[in-house]
């Protein structure tokens, strides 16, 4: 057993109160005392994440764009101006998601961030793709990564960086921009406005106390998931993965189709798939009576056969269960769902559940 690893912020979680769990090889906070009051927090003000386990990986060379063109689903040529970020699947050549990414153009070329507990498999796959290709990828270790979410969170680190509080108002959502070594991006994995903000290892700590006096207060995991899922967002391992085609994991919108002449890993296969019609695709369900949704779970719907629930849990804002299922094409407005033996009858409806606080679905 190799030592779990642990972010240049581990010693502001203890400080903090942090619950640490082992997360992906990596010791995290699960919570600080309360998931529940950190997921109202974030709804309602402001928190702050330690994303630093995820991977920032900056792309240089000659033929970075057109590596990039083949390695991922979406096209990085729709990135009209420096800063802008686009979300994407990396597929295998079955169609399979390898990993879900976020790639932003910088003026040296690209900046990746991918998933924690992929990495090594993303950076030998990237490598192996790399052939005869002027491209060189370099992994930024020396960067920790703070996501701040929530309706205050913009002002709250302006209140921090007040020289930066104008460029860091103007950032447009899904864009970001340099200052020195740092980087604010507009982005967020909870469906409330905010900044996921790339900074040297040695300098998070004093951000971090900085954040916790203007009053952003320390979320972990457990209130991430929470909120990821009510905002419909998809989990790496859970909602998809290298057997799972974005087009049955609700990613169909990242594939970019044209230029038809860009040949991207896994297009062919992708193109099978709409050819022969996909048997499966991704809904949201929701369990207004009592009983906990949970992954794994069956979903059974009537002359359209079985799927399962691939995120479920009771929703902190909402007050009820709701779920994120991979179900059957010709899956109506409902369906029922194995709990503990007995079949539910739940709805099924369009995600996201929540954004900015508020109840989006009928």
């Amino acid at each position: 057993m190799t030592a779990p690893k642990r972010t240049p912020l581990f010693d502001e979680h203890l400080a903090a109160g942090a619950k640490m769990v082992d997360f992906a090889g990596w010791e995290m906070p699960i919570h600080y005392g309360s998931q529940l009051k950190e997921h109202e927090q974030v709804r309602s003000d402001a928190g702050m994440f330690d994303v630093s386990h995820m991977t920032v990986i900056d792309i240089t060379g000659a033929d970075a764009k057109a590596w990039l063109q083949k390695l991922i689903a979406n096209d990085v040529a729709k990135l009209g101006f420096e800063g802008k970020a686009l979300y994407s699947g990396m597929l295998n050549a079955d169609g399979g998601v390898v990993d879900d990414l976020i790639v932003y153009l910088t003026s040296y070329g690209y900046r990746m961030v991918v998933n924690a507990g992929t990495t090594d498999k993303d950076l030998a796959w990237m490598e192996q793709q790399k052939a005869g290709f002027d491209v060189t990828l370099k992994v930024r270790r020396d960067l920790a990564m703070l996501a701040v979410q929530g309706p205050n969170a913009i002002a709250k680190v302006c209140s921090v960086k007040p020289t930066l509080a104008d460029a860091i108002k103007s950032l447009k959502i899904f864009q970001g921009l340099p200052a020195g070594d740092w980087f604010f991006a507009r982005t967020g994995y909870t469906g409330e406005d905010g900044l996921e903000i790339m900074v040297p290892a040695t300098e998070a700590p004093a951000f971090f106390r900085e954040l916790l006096a203007a009053g952003v207060a320390p979320i972990g995991l457990g209130a991430r998931d929470t909120l990821r899922l009510e905002a419909g967002m998809n989990l790496y391992g859970h909602d998809m993965d290298e057997t799972v085609s974005p087009l049955a994991a609700g990613m169909g919108w990242t594939i970019a189709w044209e230029p038809a002449e860009r040949d991207f890993i896994g297009r062919q296969a992708l193109e099978a798939q709409k050819a022969a019609g996909v048997a499966m695709k991704q809904v949201g369900l929701v369990l207004e009576g009592r009983g906990v949704l949970r992954e794994g779970q069956k979903v059974v719907v009537e002359g359209a056969g079985e799927g399962v629930i691939t995120s479920g849990t009771f929703s902190p804002t909402l007050k009820h269960s709701i779920a994120i299922a991979r179900v059957p094409a010709a899956t109506g407005e409902t369906a029922q769902v194995d709990l503990r033996g007995t079949l539910t009858e739940v709805r099924v409806v369009k995600m996201p559940f929540v954004r900015n606080g508020k109840k989006v679905f009928n």
